[in-house]
């Protein structure tokens, strides 16, 4: 493990494993660096894996700021996880917030990203959902202003997390146990934050047609809330692939660990082995819509 010191002096928490290439992980607003645990077993026997818990989940430094927390910010923090372990560039893993932060990441910062695992991501990202996604986030706040650590785990029952309640019980009570354990400063501050404040994707859909970074999008078939999304990003970024699986909910990697680190590997050798291009103009049909249709 090592720790890295942020431009505004706030501490990460990075877990690093294995020699090579590298992987950042970056993880959900549920989550933090130990739900990354089956990915770092498998990939670590071949890559050099990142995996920071995001400022506001100990044992990163919580700031009291609410202002300190913003997707911007945390796309600087990936930045300066890199600079600090001396990566040039890396391949990278997100899951939900954290995938916002990935697909940003390859945006605003091309040179640093080999490719992105963009996962279960697309939350509240359309015009129609905007409204109601900012309702829950301050639904949740106040939820965790009255009730503390009960709050998240009431979250941590959504309907999106019920796949992974039936196919691994004990799996689940683990991640509910550790939802618990996290800041409630630090996920109130988040919520409202990064989460109610994140930009609508279609602002950025231009830039998004200009991507080249290699991008596997992948969500699940009852993650009702980001599926459309995904299908507006594979129709909208040229070097975009997508895989939905089937039965599955929003916490794929702990949910799927086998079929996700399958997944990730296979789209990690095409890109390395420069086997992963843009779309061909020809396969476009003229009638599919994008983010911004």
């Amino acid at each position: 493990m090592s720790e890295v010191r942020t431009d505004d002096g706030v501490r990460l928490h990075v877990e690093e494993v294995g020699d090579g290439s590298v992987v950042l992980f970056l993880h959900e607003f549920g989550g933090d660096h130990r739900s990354w645990e089956p990915q770092l077993r498998r990939f670590a026997r071949r890559y050099r894996c990142l995996a920071p818990a995001a400022r506001g989940y100990p044992p990163s430094d919580v700031p009291d700021d609410a202002a300190a927390y913003s997707q911007e910010r945390a796309v600087a923090d990936a930045v300066a996880v890199l600079d600090a372990h001396d990566v040039a560039d890396a391949h990278v893993v997100g899951l939900s917030m954290g995938s916002y932060v990935a697909l940003h990441l390859a945006r605003q910062h091309p040179t640093r990203v080999r490719s992105a695992v963009v996962a279960g991501c697309g939350y509240g990202s359309r015009p129609a959902d905007r409204e109601g996604f900012a309702a829950s986030c301050r639904a949740l706040a106040e939820a965790l202003d009255a009730s503390g650590p009960a709050a998240l785990e009431a979250y941590g029952g959504a309907a999106s997390r019920l796949q992974f309640a039936h196919k691994d019980p004990r799996g689940y009570a683990e991640f509910l146990a550790r939802l618990t354990e996290h800041s409630v400063t630090g996920s109130r501050h988040t919520i409202l934050g990064f989460q109610q404040q994140r930009p609508s994707l279609e602002g950025f859909a231009d830039e998004f047609r200009r991507m080249r970074t290699p991008v596997l999008l992948v969500v699940g078939d009852e993650d009702d809330g980001a599926i459309e999304a995904n299908v507006a990003l594979k129709r909208t970024i040229p070097t975009a692939g997508l895989v939905i699986l089937p039965r599955s909910g929003h916490t794929l990697n702990l949910e799927e660990p086998e079929r996700f680190n399958d997944l990730v590997a296979g789209f990690l050798a095409d890109v390395d082995a420069g086997r992963w291009a843009p779309r061909d103009p020809a396969t476009v049909s003229t009638t599919a819509m994008g983010l911004d249709a």
